[in-house]
């Protein structure tokens, strides 16, 4: 009676597990799709980031993954086209990436400083300085995100700065910002620009 209890009991396991194995076949067959769907997703975001670094200009959609944005970011502040830069920002920190978001911040706030930088040499501090301004504001935004980020520690550093050599950057009253064009020694290593 035990004996035949047992064999009962098996040949119902056995059934029960064909019905499962049956049941959940339909299961990996769909996960195996949408992971082959995601592993082309993967490839065709790392061919973009190779296009970009190639220097290829490869359009990129403001939804595509964070790094295939970053990629663009990258392309586009090497070109100085800020205001698309700009754009994929906004669709980036849509993204929950910081670190990321972080990269891409502190890439703008470059450009930026390299803009403000390019007019200091031209004697145009009028219009350097919203573009500092502006790189600092960015740099912070990167340190938000990732306080650990060294390069941004001393970029802004550098921005802040320029803000001390040249306190007319700080906005004391409106859009209106002057600057005493004698006091042009800055404290950037390297860059020294005439006698103390």
């Amino acid at each position: 009676m035990i004996e035949r209890l047992r064999k009962s009991f098996l040949s119902y396991c056995r059934k029960r597990r064909s019905i499962y194995l049956i049941a959940l076949f339909p299961g990996f067959v769909f996960a195996t799709f949408f992971e082959g769907l995601e592993w082309r997703r993967a490839v065709a975001t790392n061919d973009v980031i190779e296009a970009l670094r190639a220097r290829r200009d490869i359009p990129v959609d403001v939804d595509a993954r964070p790094e295939a944005l970053l990629a663009r970011i990258a392309f586009l502040t090497k070109q100085d086209r800020l205001e698309q830069a700009h754009g994929l920002l906004e669709a980036l920190d849509r993204s929950k990436d910081a670190q990321t978001r972080a990269r891409a911040h502190y890439l703008v706030a470059n450009a930026l400083l390299r803009t403000a930088l390019e007019h200091i040499e031209r004697s145009e501090l009028e219009v350097a300085s919203p573009f500092v301004n502006l790189s600092k504001r960015e740099y912070r935004r990167a340190l938000q995100l990732d306080p650990e980020f060294w390069d941004a520690k001393f970029n802004i550093d550098v921005a802040a700065r320029l803000v001390r050599d040249f306190p007319e950057f700080e906005k004391k009253s409106g859009d209106e910002l002057t600057a005493d064009p004698k006091k042009l020694w800055t404290d950037i290593p390297g860059k020294p620009k005439g006698l103390p």
